[in-house]
């Protein structure tokens, strides 16, 4: 499987938001893929995904007190998408209108590479 996981539940953005920064930092080591995820154009979504691989990155610490974090790199990474809350808001002629706020949850996997 991997040295450690770490899941973000219910993240507030759509998971095809999301996708496009988890794209960018795909099989990257884990100090070259936050160095990444600071200069990211989408802000909102390299920040969550940089809490979630903090938090990888200490689970693997926590599990393997040894391991060396420079050779740890990112083995698995992806989005799904969660549940969609929805809101009404007042339309034309104070018509109810349906607003989707969608949410994602992200899963990341470490491994060491030798």
């Amino acid at each position: 499987m991997g040295i450690a996981v770490a899941k973000g539940r219910y993240l507030p953005m759509s998971a095809r938001k999301m996708r496009l920064v988890v794209n960018l930092i795909r099989g990257m080591y884990v100090g070259e893929a936050l160095s990444v995820l600071k200069f990211v154009s989408k802000q909102k979504a390299a920040r969550l995904t940089e809490k979630v691989l903090n938090s990888a990155i200490a689970n693997a610490k926590e599990k393997f007190p040894n391991v060396d974090v420079d050779n740890l790199y990112i083995k698995t990474i992806f989005v799904d998408e969660g549940p969609m809350f929805k809101r009404l808001r007042p339309g034309f002629r104070g018509v109810p209108r349906r607003i989707r706020k969608k949410t994602s949850h992200l899963t990341i996997v470490l491994d060491e590479r030798r």
